[in-house]
């Protein structure tokens, strides 16, 4: 089994906002997927669809604690109290990159952006980084750093962000899809 994690926020309010990218984009394989709906469990803090090679997981749990959701389903999933020691090269975090300029992306194991409070929830509840990062840029300041970050990633995209997110979030999703089918025979 595959497990994609699209982190975010719950909640209508941070619906289209850029932190939330990582389910947008989650929706987006889901759909190609062909197993679109989602149904939350309790008990793991997610919503989860599933099939016989995949599970697509958005947490719902706020950004920064992300990894108590992460390590619910994991522990549950692949029935271990010690995840750490474990190759966790069958999960996928899809997440938001302020390092990356929009447009960009970057799939890399164990290898995350500087900053990213969902992640560093993660690497803790997980004590480990070495899963698949799928780093989705979302930066289009333009070198004006005179909006702080936190604020910037609650922002939602902009018209023409959008234009250029929907060929990337394909881009994305059709790569995913040949890593799920080669890893899941």
């Amino acid at each position: 089994m595959i497990f994609v994690i699209g982190l975010g926020n719950p909640g209508n309010k941070y619906k289209d906002t850029r932190h939330n990218l990582g389910q947008v984009i989650l929706d987006f394989l889901g759909q190609k997927l062909q197993i679109a709906s989602f149904k939350f469990h309790t008990k793991l803090k997610s919503q989860i669809s599933k099939n016989s090679k995949v599970m697509l997981i958005k947490p719902e749990t706020y950004m920064n604690e992300s990894g108590q959701a992460v390590r619910a389903v994991l522990g549950f999933y692949k029935n271990s109290s010690d995840l750490a020691t474990q190759q966790l090269s069958d999960l996928y975090v899809i997440h938001d990159d302020l390092d990356l300029e929009i447009g960009n992306y970057k799939i890399q194991l164990g290898k995350g952006p500087k900053v990213h409070n969902g992640l560093n929830s993660i690497y803790q509840h997980l004590a480990t980084d070495q899963f698949w990062h799928v780093r989705v840029g979302i930066d289009a300041r333009k070198g004006d750093r005179s909006t702080p970050p936190d604020k910037y990633v609650l922002g939602k995209f902009n018209p023409e962000e959008k234009e250029k997110l929907d060929s990337i979030i394909k881009s994305i999703s059709d790569e995913l899809l040949k890593k799920i089918n080669s890893n899941a025979l």
